[in-house]
């Protein structure tokens, strides 16, 4: 019945969205609340995960770039299905390669010998995808700890669930087998992946803080810069940030 459930609230919010107006860009929506859904996220992460990223930062290099290649070989799975959807099997090779190769002789990720290879797998998820299919992000706005996000990234966020292999087997494995499945490790593979985010970005932060004339505003042309570069498959060697990677 849950499940069920789920999937008529995805097929609306999909019908919805489909039915919405295809245009190119985000348009801001409920800024007001966005704003100071905003000043809620800051709040916490100055009080919560900003002194756990410092402390993260702390830990031997080893050990921080164990857990990245941990955390992103973990996410590669959901790139699978959804380069099946784009049609772009090519990177579908990439990603179940880099995922095989890394788990076994990687030992379960924590290295990254696919890279060395020649595995370099884009990472997708179902916004990007709706993107594929011509599908405009739609209102702009700001979600309560998870941050900001279109309309389509939102509805691609919930899809994500139903395709990732890794939440299937930690979120709805009970559901759909019978098996005992924990949600627990689904939720501490994202929130580590997350600590892992904001610390290797705590340079950045601040100097955004710093420098920034209206905080708010910088964040949301950086998200929506990353997410089109992203959309696009950009060749293009920069990080979420717009900086050059080393």
């Amino acid at each position: 019945m849950k499940i069920l459930k789920n999937i008529i609230i995805f097929k609306i919010l999909l019908f919805t969205i489909l039915a919405s107006p295809n245009v190119k860009s985000a348009e801001e929506c409920f800024e007001k609340t966005s704003r100071a859904i905003f000043k809620f996220n800051m709040a916490l992460d100055n009080i919560v995960l900003e002194p756990i990223a410092k402390g993260y930062n702390k830990l031997p290099s080893p050990v921080r770039t164990g857990t990245k290649n941990f955390t992103s070989n973990i996410s590669t799975l959901l790139s699978i299905p959804n380069n099946v959807l784009q049609g772009n099997f090519k990177q579908v090779g990439h990603s179940v390669g880099s995922f095989a190769v890394n788990t076994t002789v990687g030992i379960l990720g924590i290295f990254n010998p696919a890279e060395k290879m020649g595995l370099k797998p884009h990472k997708e998820d179902t916004g990007q995808t709706l993107a594929t299919y011509g599908i405009g992000p739609g209102c702009y706005f700001v979600l309560p700890i998870l941050g900001p996000t279109t309309a389509r990234d939102s509805i691609g966020l919930l899809a994500d669930t139903f395709i990732d292999p890794f939440a299937h087997v930690t979120l709805r494995e009970k559901e759909l087998f019978g098996a005992s499945g924990s949600s627990l490790d689904y939720y501490t593979i994202k929130a580590t992946g997350t600590v892992d985010f904001r610390a290797e970005n705590d340079q950045n932060f601040e100097s955004l803080e710093k420098n920034s004339i209206d905080l708010y505003s910088s964040l949301k042309s950086i998200y929506l810069q990353d997410r089109e570069n992203k959309i696009k498959n950009s060749t293009d060697d920069v990080d979420e940030w717009g900086n050059l990677d080393n």
